[in-house]
């Protein structure tokens, strides 16, 4: 027994950093699918409410928030928008490059990760955060997320794009993702294994999801 703690601990000390890194190369750690699952939560929310527009990830906004997720994982102190340079949503968001009004939604769980069912019962549930995801002006996206062996960030940046954006220019602007992205088998024991009290006692859907 005392081996095999010592076995387990050593693994978890050797445990990489997750970061995000947008590809699909699973066999290094990423966090692409958790974000994808974002963008594609917001882009329901949104249609759900009544939006006709396609949600967009924008890299500018992707920037800002790899910054604020890497300032908010390594900064303990931090626990919401203002990062420890002093610097807001806003201001991040212009250095990124990105011309418009933003909001944020932060996300800090005190463990190694955080699910997708979590993180949108954290911000749906949240009104401040509900206003910012379902309001059809934030056209524009971009989602990090970044994880410790204590502590998972996850954040995301709206945007209202000063200037329209011609959506008829194809391949000039990233396009809305697949409601459904990266959808296989484990998704649904994923649910089934997050759930399984409340299916078996009849209740559908379980807590947090929307019956529509």
């Amino acid at each position: 027994m005392p081996v095999l703690g010592l076995v387990v601990a050593v693994a978890l000390l050797a445990a990489p950093t997750v970061r995000a890194d947008n590809d699909n190369n699973t066999l290094i750690p990423n966090n692409k699918r958790l974000n994808d699952g974002v963008v594609a939560n917001v882009y329901t929310m949104q249609h759900q409410a009544g939006c006709t527009n396609d949600i967009r990830i924008d890299p500018g906004l992707q920037r800002a928030a790899q910054w604020h997720t890497e300032d908010l994982l390594n900064n303990r102190d931090l626990n919401g928008d203002i990062g420890s340079n002093g610097s807001g949503p806003q201001e991040r968001a212009n250095a990124a490059g990105f011309r418009g009004r933003v909001a944020q939604t932060v996300a800090i769980h005190p463990a190694l990760a955080i699910s997708g069912i979590e993180l949108i019962n954290l911000w749906y549930y949240n009104p401040a955060y509900f206003d910012i995801m379902t309001n059809c002006a934030n056209t524009q996206i971009g989602v990090w997320s970044a994880n410790g062996l204590d502590r998972t960030v996850v954040v995301a940046v709206y945007g209202q794009p000063q200037d329209p954006i011609d959506m008829s220019q194809r391949g000039t602007h990233p396009v809305p993702l697949d409601p459904s992205p990266d959808y296989d088998a484990s998704d649904e024991i994923e649910y089934g294994n997050n759930w399984w009290a409340w299916i078996l006692r009849g209740v559908y859907p379980p807590p947090g999801y929307s019956p529509n």
